[in-house]
């Protein structure tokens, strides 16, 4: 398998992990939305307070370079999927999320009878309302550590969608 295809694939997998342990619904995106920018879709089954499916579109990416510094991630980003997530007022909300992974493939996944690891970590980012990005072909976006994508973060982004509050 290709690594890029490899990494894709792992950082799928993570979202997905993160997206059960809240109890929350992912779905792949089909190839004419991965076209639009949309890789994934993550719901709430049922009602979030009085909201009925609340649910966000995310861009999924991965890298194992080093792009982790002192307070956030920089990472670089194609103009189209940065000008896809930066629509001011989408009809469903969007995120970025960027997996990192170690470089070595064999450190990606620990496993034992008790546990599973997963490594590194993915972080997540609202471009919502950016400017437009003018005679380039990729933007580096930096995304602050504190937004670990994590259960907790996931039920809090999408107690703000519930809410109607941007991202």
């Amino acid at each position: 398998m290709n690594l890029n295809t490899q990494k894709e694939d792992f950082s799928y997998a993570y979202v997905y992990a993160v997206t059960a342990a809240a109890g929350y619904s992912l779905q792949a995106a089909t190839r004419r939305l991965d076209d639009s920018g949309i890789d994934a879709t993550i719901t709430v089954p049922g009602k979030l307070k009085s909201k009925r499916l609340p649910r966000f579109d995310v861009q999924i990416k991965s890298t194992s370079q080093n792009v982790l510094k002192e307070e956030s991630i920089k990472y670089r980003l194609n103009v189209k999927n940065y000008e896809e997530l930066s629509y001011d007022d989408p009809y469903v909300p969007q995120i970025l999320i960027v997996v990192i992974v170690p470089s070595d493939t064999n450190e990606w996944l620990l496993q034992s009878e008790e546990s599973l690891c997963l490594k590194c970590c993915g972080y997540w980012l609202s471009l919502r309302g950016q400017p437009p990005v003018v005679n380039q072909t990729t933007i580096t976006v930096e995304i602050p550590r504190k937004n670990l994508f994590s259960t907790d973060a996931l039920k809090t982004i999408m107690e703000r969608i519930a809410a109607g509050e941007p991202l």
